[in-house]
């Protein structure tokens, strides 16, 4: 199988690629080389898919059976780079996000949910962020959407539209941020219900995923997260516990008593949101095509040791934003409303 990967060096794409070469697929990659080494094994074309001339160079050294998109952000240019690479690939497949449904994070989602619209051709400018609701980033990749299908037609185009992705190499930092705070120890600031369940998916599932829909040429849209309800808050953080051998206690604290103290949802505590939408994500249709979700304790272990590996650290604009500071959290922990382990609040 011939692959090309429009990125493949940060992340999604660097699992999309490492299980491409482990099938032994022929994979090609192309990005600017900036965002970190190739993957040893792939055919590296250096260019930026926002220069015609590089892209037009790119068609050049196909054909390929199939194009995955891991770096598209803007309409107007995912769709100049799709209706350049139509004539010399058989498929596309779009790397989405659940933040192109209107309703998330409020609601429950479908892939019959209404999506957010944005033309095909919109530039970077279209869309806007709105409190708890829809984002410029969600605009932008619903136009992305768009433009694939419309380059490449419905029959031809893959739409992934995964959730919160954890795993090895992890940029944004939510995971690393949980396991070195648990294995710093002490009393943990725990965010509401131990019960509240999640349902990430490991970045590897979703690379094997992706590649399975190539290999048996399936089309359309899939939601690629875990199972609903498998896993729990209380399951991630003592897994993180037992991967770092951590002493670690929890106190679960109320979601209103955070709110009180102005903790931020999703970034002052990671993964973190109080709307009964965010973990309510089906993936039936993506189960039923053949993804599968590796347990959640070993997500968190591997993430672990390849934190201890690298000693990773990330520079990316996102992950400045995650964590609550020791202070404030010591703050809130010793605040007048007390905190069980239960997760109800009482009072002195």
């Amino acid at each position: 199988m011939r692959l090309l990967v429009l990125g493949g060096t940060w992340y999604v794409g660097h699992a999309i690629v490492t299980k491409a070469l482990e099938s032994d697929w022929y994979v090609t990659t192309f990005n600017r080389g900036t965002s970190g080494p190739d993957v040893p094994g792939v055919r590296p074309i250096r260019g930026d898919r926002m220069r015609p001339g590089d892209v037009a160079e790119l068609a050049a050294a196909g054909p390929w059976d199939a194009v995955v998109d891991t770096s598209g952000y803007v309409p107007r240019n995912t769709l100049a780079v799709a209706r350049a690479l139509a004539p010399v690939a058989r498929r596309y497949v779009f790397m989405s996000t659940v933040s192109v449904y209107q309703d998330w994070p409020i609601k429950p989602l479908t892939e019959a949910s209404p999506v957010l619209y944005a033309p095909p051709d919109a530039g970077p400018d279209y869309g806007e962020d709105t409190e708890d609701g829809p984002t410029r980033y969600g605009y932008q990749k619903a136009g992305c959407e768009a433009a694939a299908l419309s380059a490449f037609g419905p029959d031809r185009t893959t739409i992934l539209r995964p959730g919160v992705v954890l795993g090895p190499r992890e940029y944004v930092g939510r995971l690393p941020w949980w396991l070195r705070r648990i294995a710093a120890g002490g009393r943990v600031l725990a965010p509401g219900s131990p019960d509240r369940t999640i349902q990430p998916v490991d970045v590897r599932d979703l690379a094997a995923f992706t590649l399975k829909t190539i290999a048996d040429g399936t089309s359309g849209n899939f939601n690629v997260t875990a199972p609903i309800g498998r896993v729990t808050f209380a399951d991630l953080l003592n897994a993180c516990a037992d991967v770092t051998g951590s002493g670690a206690t929890f106190q679960w604290t109320p979601d209103g008593v955070l709110l009180s103290h102005g903790v931020r949802q999703w970034s002052e505590i990671p993964l973190w949101r109080t709307f009964s939408g965010v973990w309510q994500v089906d993936s039936r249709r993506a189960q039923s095509a053949g993804l599968e979700c590796r347990p959640l304790h070993n997500t968190v272990a591997d993430t672990w040791e390849w934190l201890v590996a690298t000693s990773a650290t990330s520079d990316h604009e996102r992950a400045s934003e995650i964590g609550i500071a020791r202070e404030k959290e010591s703050r809130i922990l010793s605040s007048p409303q007390r905190v069980t382990q239960a997760g109800e609040p009482t009072s002195h």
